[in-house]
């Protein structure tokens, strides 16, 4: 069952790369001066030609094009694992930049049997520049004719003008046998740069499994991450890549987060992921730095299970309320939507809302016969969207999950169901409505559930890291801000990152569950902050200082 599978409506940036012969030519002329040693016209080893003929560039850059794009590799140990030399969309799945990675992206290096790196030694060796831009130029799907990244970009960043959503490099993937890891990107953001990107990722799982747990691991800087799964054959018209465009027909949610956060469901529960399901991946970067390119990054541990364990499937579902006009006339401006599709009682673990930057509030209520408004169960301005906490505040960049433990009966009917509410106040230049970029505005309910409780284990598995239990307020501040966190934090040590990622505070003997910080000289802006409590737990935000 799915309540909201058309998602057209949700995301509709247009914005299209630049329709012009780019990037092909230029991966083209860097085979010419790396490459042709080995590979050229008239003798190709392993039969790849990265030289071709042709009365103009342009046309032996497209030949050879054809002779990388889904082709499959010479090397046999490639071959039967279904990688190409050019793999539209997943440099991890090209042998072409597995070659001539050559440390760039540490998680990928040459197995057994794919011989050494290109160009061999003695030979010119690649930039970083050169193999990032063969890279780019995979990720978005090697096109015929567009320019896929500015390469001033990449210079800047490899210059040293850079900040990485992953500085200390990538998180580990699950041990063999527990699960595997999906990476999306790196791509490019220029300084005070914003992009919204998704990317088809087939699984070839070789068997169904369950997926009991998903960690998503983001940057500061991501605005969120989605993660999609397409129904049997939904993705067959969607081009492989990044693309800035939804193409949401045919589609539904597996999970949605605006930080770093370890989904672990509840014991006897499990996502069901058949062998050939098909994700996509959604991910959206603000570049808050007013002087470094920044590298965004998404990372996603699947951790499985075998068929059958769990005794109950969790379905996740988007509901969206895109009729939320909202005039810049300084007054606040509330939309609310009453859920009353009829699909019985459920079970629900987990809700979330979301907003962007004018949102000042969203909650849900219970349905009542009539439409009358029952119990608040939900409330994003409290830690873990807990309501009536002690001191409410609303960040759009941090909205909670509240999980329900044991589960939480709702009944949707004619009669009964869920009221969400948001509330804005627009002080912007103009008018907005419902839109994807972070100058639009939403409003969307996230609801994961079950459709029995039977075999389902009321405790909490294992605590998740890191957590999302902390408030800081007010925020933003001018002279302190404040962080309130549960007591067993114990004693806290706080790191202070400015804009850039550049530490600018660190400060022990804290202790919970209440305690200010104060600002003492430091610029105005925004600022991230890390909380390590003696729980062991790690806590994340951001507060800004006026």
């Amino acid at each position: 069952m799915r309540i909201f599978t058309s998602l057209i409506a949700f995301l509709f940036l247009t914005a299209a790369l630049s329709a012009q012969t780019g990037t092909t030519l230029r991966v083209y002329r860097i085979f010419q001066e790396k490459c042709v040693q080995c590979h050229d016209h008239a003798s190709p080893e392993a039969g790849l030609d990265l030289e071709e003929e042709g009365t103009t560039e342009s046309a032996r850059a497209f030949k050879v094009r054809a002779n990388l794009y889904n082709i499959t590799p010479a090397n046999q140990a490639a071959a039967a694992k279904g990688h190409k030399y050019v793999y539209p969309g997943r440099a991890d799945k090209s042998l072409l930049f597995r070659k001539v990675n050559q440390g760039l992206e540490p998680t990928l290096g040459l197995d057994p049997g794919e011989n050494q790196s290109m160009p061999p030694y003695g030979q010119p060796q690649l930039t970083n520049v050169e193999k990032e831009l063969i890279r780019q130029w995979i990720l978005y799907g090697a096109p015929a004719g567009a320019t896929v990244v500015d390469e001033t970009l990449l210079e800047t960043y490899y210059a040293g003008t850079a900040q990485m959503a992953f500085p200390d490099g990538p998180p580990p993937a699950p041990a063999e046998g527990e699960g595997f890891q999906i990476k999306m990107g790196p791509f490019y953001l220029a300084p005070g740069d914003e992009v919204e990107y998704y990317q088809k990722h087939e699984l070839d799982l070789p068997a169904d499994v369950e997926v009991n747990r998903v960690d998503v691991q983001i940057g500061t800087y991501s605005h969120h991450f989605i993660l999609y799964d397409f129904n049997p054959g939904g993705s067959n018209n969607i081009p492989p890549g990044l693309r800035l465009n939804a193409n949401h027909s045919d589609i539904g949610l597996v999970a949605a987060v605006q930080e770093p956060t370890d989904l672990k469901l509840p014991q006897g529960t499990a996502f069901r992921w058949e062998n050939q399901l098909v994700l996509d991946l959604n991910s959206h970067y603000i570049n808050y730095s007013s002087t470094n390119v920044y590298q965004a990054e998404t990372y996603v541990n699947i951790y499985t299970q075998a068929p059958g364990t769990a005794a109950q499937e969790m379905k996740t579902e988007l509901i969206a309320n895109p009729n939320i006009p909202i005039p810049n006339n300084g007054s606040p401006v509330t939309h609310t939507q009453h859920l009353t599709f009829n699909i019985g009682e459920v079970f629900v673990w987990g809700l979330m809302g979301h907003t962007h930057k004018y949102g000042t509030g969203y909650k849900i209520f219970r349905r009542l016969p009539g439409g009358q408004r029952g119990e608040l169960i939900y409330d994003a301005a409290c830690p873990r969207g807990v309501p009536d906490c002690f001191s409410p505040f609303f960040d759009y960049q941090h909205i909670p999950m509240r999980y329900f433990l044991p589960l939480e009966p709702i009944t949707f009917n004619a009669f009964n169901g869920l009221i969400h509410e948001a509330t804005w106040l627009n002080d912007g230049p103009e008018a907005v409505g419902w839109g994807p970029t972070s100058d639009d505005e939403m409003m969307v309910m996230i609801v994961m559930y079950t459709e029995d409780s039977t075999g389902v284990v009321t405790g909490i598995r294992e605590t998740a890291q890191p957590a999302d239990d902390a408030l800081a307020y007010p925020n933003p501040a001018q002279d302190e801000v404040r962080f309130a966190l549960p007591a067993a934090a114990g004693e806290v040590r706080l790191w202070l990152y400015d804009a850039t990622g550049r530490p600018v505070r660190q400060q022990g003997g804290l202790r919970a569950p209440d305690f200010a910080v104060r600002r003492e000289g430091l610029p105005a802006g925004l600022y991230f902050y890390r909380l390590e409590g003696e729980d062991g737990m790690v806590r994340t935000g951001r507060v800004v200082f006026r």
